[in-house]
């Protein structure tokens, strides 16, 4: 049935969580429905493919809040809740019996799913994508005795990471990707070379430019993986990690704007009255930059959580936060902040790639638009420093930023 007091929303990730704690902490002390199609928790996905897949933190590391918190903020967590309409008209969802929720507000949080391309044999045994806490302990639990041979499709930051946990644990792995150097439509060729080179390093193979063009198997389990240049990979274990594609069909069928995800302006309203979105789904306006951006990483579900939540309040709320990622590789620890739609040409470097401590930095026209930092002490808050650095818009010379006797926070206007 219908209520005008209602706050709905769909998606038990990150930003739907964050988005009823937020409410909460706001002072909102109406009723918040939280759908998760998922039976979990809400729980943080970077560590399924860092340190929860290699076994260094346990279930507890991957809660946004504890499990009792819902109930003693009065949220009402419906888990393996699907929704399968929106009607924005009646302002109410309605679920696969036909029952319906109204709401005052609703929050689509419905995040992304893995992208699937029709590979003959992908329906073998042995052969998967990567998204969920269950994917994470199934690969685990099939990686960690080690002596396998497991070819990863895919050379973005997903496919490197598994890559990585997967050698870590004794397995021979070959990597497949259309790039010429993986990462480097991430972060160009030089810093996707440091990535390369520290994969070989630890024993990953690689095969690049190159594609599968089938899976092999024999009694339904998979054998093999064919290149596009017919060569046959053994496979104990195929991981297919080529990206993920945003979760929008609720919001298509609901007659919502779409373009890469879901439209949305700086307070994360859509196109129709009374929804907005947030995360992986979300391609929200972004103050700095005045164009749409769509981001995959935990920290735009946790300040787009944080905004929905407030803008859904009335109150004056605007995603503006420098975007920021992080990934963990073998011995290597890394930090990006920025924007890399803006970047025009290749990084200035401080510090040292082969010692694996540096920072990067990207320019446009003399602005820093992206930082990157790699096993950088944190004591010097490098991060701090490249999100302040974007924020101010003053023009830097490159050779500033590759000095390392002149402080980051001396490049600042106020310095």
């Amino acid at each position: 049935m219908a209520s005008s007091e209602n706050i709905v929303i769909v998606g038990g990730g990150l930003a739907g969580a964050t988005a009823a704690k937020t409410l909460r902490a706001e002072g909102h002390g109406g009723p918040v429905i939280l759908l998760a199609e998922e039976r979990h928790h809400p729980y943080l996905r970077p560590p399924l493919s860092k340190d929860y897949l290699l076994a260094k933190v346990d279930d507890d590391a991957l809660s946004v809040v504890p499990a009792d918190w819902y109930a003693e903020n009065g949220v009402d967590l419906r888990l393996g809740a699907a929704v399968t309409r929106i009607d924005p008209a009646a302002r109410c969802v309605i679920f696969p019996d036909g029952r319906t929720l109204g709401y005052s507000s609703l929050l689509l949080a419905t995040g992304a799913r893995p992208r699937h391309i029709p590979l003959p044999g992908s329906d073998l045994e042995g052969v998967s994508t990567f998204r969920t806490v269950e994917d994470s302990r199934r690969l685990r639990a099939a990686l960690a005795d080690g002596g396998l041979n497991v070819v990863m499709i895919g050379s973005g930051w997903i496919g490197m990471e598994l890559a990585a946990a997967a050698s870590a644990y004794g397995n021979s792995v070959t990597l497949l990707g259309l790039e010429e150097v993986p990462l480097s439509a991430a972060i160009g060729p030089e810093l996707g070379g440091f990535f390369r080179s520290l994969h070989e390093a630890n024993g990953v193979r690689f095969r690049l430019p190159a594609s599968a063009a089938g899976i092999s198997g024999q009694s339904g389990r998979v054998t093999g993986v064919v290149t596009d240049a017919g060569d046959v990979l053994p496979a104990d274990l195929v991981i297919i990690a080529v990206g993920v594609v945003p979760e929008v069909s609720l919001a298509e069928a609901a007659g919502i704007a779409l373009e890469n995800g879901i439209l949305a302006d700086a307070s994360l309203r859509t196109s129709v009255p009374g929804i907005f979105a947030a995360g992986d789904v979300a391609n929200a306006l972004h103050p700095f930059t005045g164009q749409h951006h769509r981001s995959e990483h935990w920290s735009n579900a946790l300040n787009g959580g944080k905004v929905a939540a407030r803008a859904m309040l009335g109150r004056d709320a605007s995603l503006d936060t420098v975007p920021y990622f992080y990934t963990d590789q073998f011995d290597v620890s890394m930090e990006y902040s920025g924007f890399p739609a803006l970047v025009s040409g290749p990084p200035t470097i401080r510090g040292s790639l082969e010692g694996k401590e540096f920072l990067a930095f990207w320019q446009r026209d003399g602005r820093v638009v992206a930082g990157m930092s790699v096993n950088w002490p944190r004591s010097g808050k490098p991060q701090k420093l490249i999100k302040q650095l974007i924020s101010a818009k003053t023009a830097v010379s490159p050779a500033a930023l590759a000095d390392p006797d002149i402080p980051l926070d001396g490049l600042l206007p106020h310095a």
